[in-house]
């Protein structure tokens, strides 16, 4: 399964046939697991961490902060994942770039905004994507609803499969 007009090219060249430099990939999952479905963002980090892959680090937090950008800027791909409380189903990807402006709250920082500030700062442009997972149930329990673990196992699945084309130089 691929991930719907989806090529990891983004006009660098970082991906075409013959650059020895591996593809660092990072998968940035945010969310509360204390909140049933929130909690999809730490859980496909979870499963991206079983594969052990050289070049991908993956890690979860309740939300993004702006050191993540740090963290951005040392990776060529990053792909966002959180919760969506509409939208498709069992997930959708949505390519990001840079915000034009760097606006925050101490509990709101967006992708975009984490791209810009690798920019500014780091003089870092990787190739950015947002997986919106698919959730039904926010409330105060620590459990995926069963729907929810279903959307879970068809992104990481399409994710880990994006993941295993851009390190093996295919682009989709």
């Amino acid at each position: 399964m691929t991930l719907p007009g989806i090529a990891l090219t983004a006009g660098s060249g970082r991906f075409e046939a013959g650059n020895a430099d591996p593809v660092r990939v990072l998968v940035l999952g945010y969310g509360n697991p204390g909140r049933q479905d929130d909690g999809l963002g730490a859980a496909a980090v979870a499963e991206i961490e079983t594969l052990n892959w050289p070049n991908v680090t993956a890690y979860d937090n309740y939300q993004l902060c702006i050191e993540d950008a740090i963290d951005v800027a040392e990776h060529d791909v990053v792909w966002f994942v959180d919760a969506s409380r509409v939208g498709a189903s069992p997930f959708a990807v949505t390519e990001l770039s840079r915000a034009t402006s760097v606006e925050f709250t101490s509990h709101l920082v967006r992708p975009e905004a984490i791209l810009a500030m690798a920019e500014q700062y780091y003089n870092s442009t990787p190739c950015a994507y947002l997986l919106a997972i698919r959730g039904y149930e926010f409330e105060f329990i620590e459990a995926l609803t069963p729907r929810a673990s279903d959307n879970l196992r068809l992104a990481v699945h399409a994710l880990a499969h994006q993941i295993h084309a851009v390190q093996s130089g295919v682009s989709r």
